[in-house]
């Protein structure tokens, strides 16, 4: 909070601190009482009359400018807006009147939520098609639909391979659109794999933003169980996952994979502990691409399972799995609550223009911080 302001009045020596445009007056009439022209007062008098006059003015213009500052409105209204169409099972996002995603949490194909056919903004789409149509590869068709969020063994129970089933309960908070920015937050059961007994639940907050990068996809997970302990186990099919476009891939495109430290492809990138991870390529001479962003509060720092047939991974549970120590088992214990964060940022460049992924990165830990 500012220092309040103080406009001395007369030679009362008392401050005066009013709010607003109050304040602004009271300078107003101190500078009036002030700058007394009585004809008997020496030049010496004067000049020393002349600089307090002067040290009110600007006192007076850093104040309306304070002001001004406190209440600006962020600036919104030039932003395309975000706006979210529910239908049966799914949630419809566009930004800017065109299409941008599709939230599907009931799919009687897939047994999880996930995000599908998800966009750039020149209207490339940068996750794989799903399901997947002539010319696309058939693999892992229902395990990697766009991008979600999943784990392979939570208490021996098979959410990413979908042998247990992740239930949408309901819209905790209701999708709420706006220039730039658009949120909505559900709750997830994880069931057991006989399908008879919630053993978590999961509370997440999605938030998509217009970046100068691109758009930010910020994904904000808490679980808990009121009844029994849980063990989040060591496997490569762990964390948040992306499925990319075919024709960008490094195997069957004009892809490459990149992560903070330089390195390429999935032979490069593979196991590696990074910040972020880059997958991007030419589709209709255009720069698209897909950067996965685990958050740095997160319990420990994501290794990736990624791969040229289109698949990044950020995965923090699968330590001997991705060949970097002794097998991992994640504890929660009943009550306690257990907290994963992630961004994702889908951009679209010009054929010549690199998109700066660092630069990017940096923007993600501000938009944590706000």
């Amino acid at each position: 909070m500012p220092r309040p302001m103080h406009c001395s009045a007369g030679n009362t020596g008392k401050a005066m601190n009013f709010p607003g445009k109050v304040k602004l007056n009271a300078c107003y009439h101190s500078t009036l009482n002030a700058f007394n022209m009585n004809e008997n007062l020496t030049l010496k008098t004067r000049f020393k009359q002349f600089t307090s006059v002067l040290s009110v003015i600007i006192c007076t213009i850093l104040l309306v400018g304070a002001d001004v500052i406190a209440q600006k409105p962020k600036k919104t209204s030039g932003q395309p807006v975000v706006a979210f169409e529910q239908k049966p099972g799914e949630l419809t996002i566009t930004i800017g009147g065109k299409p941008f995603a599709s939230y599907v949490y009931e799919d009687p194909k897939i047994s999880r939520p996930y995000f599908a056919h998800v966009k750039s903004s020149c209207g490339i789409q940068v996750t794989r098609n799903y399901p997947p149509q002539e010319g696309d590869p058939k693999d892992h068709a229902t395990f990697h639909p766009g991008i979600w969020l999943s784990f392979g063994d939570i208490n021996g129970n098979d959410y990413w391979r979908l042998k247990s089933k992740v239930e949408h309960e309901m819209f905790v908070e209701q999708p709420k659109g706006g220039a730039g920015s658009g949120t909505f937050t559900v709750r997830n059961y994880y069931m057991t794999a006989d399908g008879k007994d919630r053993l978590l639940a999961e509370l997440v907050k999605y938030t998509i933003l217009i970046r100068p990068s691109g758009t930010l996809l910020l994904t904000n997970s808490t679980f808990s169980s009121e009844t029994t302990d849980l063990a989040f186990g060591d496997q490569e099919e762990m964390g948040l996952g992306v499925r990319v476009n075919t024709k960008f891939t490094v195997q069957y495109g004009k892809g490459h994979l990149t992560n903070a430290e330089g390195l390429k492809e999935g032979a490069g990138t593979w196991g590696k502990a990074s910040k972020w991870v880059d997958y991007s390529g030419i589709v209709d001479d255009k720069n698209v691409g897909v950067t996965v962003m685990p958050d740095p509060g997160n319990f420990r720092p994501s290794w990736f399972h990624t791969r040229d047939y289109g698949l990044m991974a950020a995965n923090a549970f699968g330590r001997e799995a991705m060949k970097q120590g002794e097998k991992s088992s994640i504890a929660v214990k009943k009550g306690e609550k257990f907290e994963l964060g992630y961004g994702v940022l889908i951009y679209c460049k010009s054929k010549g223009e690199k998109t700066d992924i660092e630069g990017a990165y940096q923007d993600y830990l501000q938009v944590l911080k706000d």
